[in-house]
């Protein structure tokens, strides 16, 4: 903490224009990526999404099987039934025994019917449910390629990227270590309120880059005298002069070059 307090206002800003740099490097890394890493983790759910429906629809259609072996077991006993109670009617005493045995009969024929009819319900599902699960596997299938292909893709991006970035990520720490924490918490608030992370920019045609307010020659001479931290009225970034800034950038640009 001592060693970030004995720092001039020039090494200040030389330091966090070197941050600027390497942190907007760092972006570029991941804008390369872009939204594969996200476009990887939706396939991968969509995927897992897909192998569940293709699983329970195969469970339904496991239980479907069973409840139609279960309607012809007891069609099967239906009939035996009607055999048993036509056998009984020839040996009735009385006419009200005979009555009786025939409505057991007919109970046991609509018995059969109404499974008969169940049944060729199961199977019209069966027939539903086999489509819909072939549809669901030939997705399936399709995705799990297309998830395999963009994960190649990522694989080798991040290979050429990888040492990179760690190596960058790591320089980063370094640099930000430099900077006390005032200057530090101001400028992560400054690139978190740009798309394109740029805290810390420099003077260009007498505006501050990428802006085309002019900056007033006054304040001009001031940001070249580097006797104090000046912010940008409209935008609200860190402004360090052209020159300081071509040096920093040559400066890290040999490090850079050191990957």
């Amino acid at each position: 903490m001592t060693n970030i307090k004995e720092l001039s206002v020039e090494e200040k800003l030389r330091a966090l224009y070197d941050l600027q740099l390497i942190d907007s490097r760092i972006d570029e890394i991941r804008n390369v990526r872009g939204e594969l890493p996200l476009e990887v983790e939706d396939l991968e759910d969509e995927v897992a999404g897909l192998s569940t429906r293709l699983e329970k629809l195969k469970s339904e259609l496991d239980g479907i099987n069973v409840q139609i072996k279960e309607k012809k077991a007891a069609i099967e006993d239906h009939k035996e039934n009607i055999k048993k109670y036509t056998e009984q009617q020839k040996n009735v005493r009385n006419n009200r025994e005979f009555n009786a045995l025939t409505k057991e009969v007919e109970f046991q024929e609509l018995e059969i019917q109404l499974a008969e009819k169940q049944i060729k319900e199961l199977k019209a599902s069966i027939e539903h449910k086999k489509e819909v699960a072939g549809q669901t596997e030939e997705r399936l299938g399709a995705r799990q390629n297309h998830l395999k292909h963009k994960k190649a893709e990522l694989s080798d991006i991040m290979a050429e990227t990888e040492k990179e970035e760690n190596f960058l990520t790591e320089k980063s720490s370094e640099y930000r270590a430099q900077i006390e924490e005032r200057l530090l918490k101001a400028y992560d608030r400054i690139r978190n309120n740009f798309r394109n992370g740029l805290a810390v920019v420099s003077i260009e045609r007498g505006a501050s880059a990428g802006s085309y307010f002019t900056i007033p020659p006054q304040i001009q001479m001031e940001i070249a005298s580097r006797k104090k931290v000046i912010t940008d009225e409209h935008s609200g970034r860190i402004l360090v002069d052209h020159v300081l800034a071509e040096e920093e950038k040559e400066k890290m640009e040999q490090l850079f070059n050191k990957l």
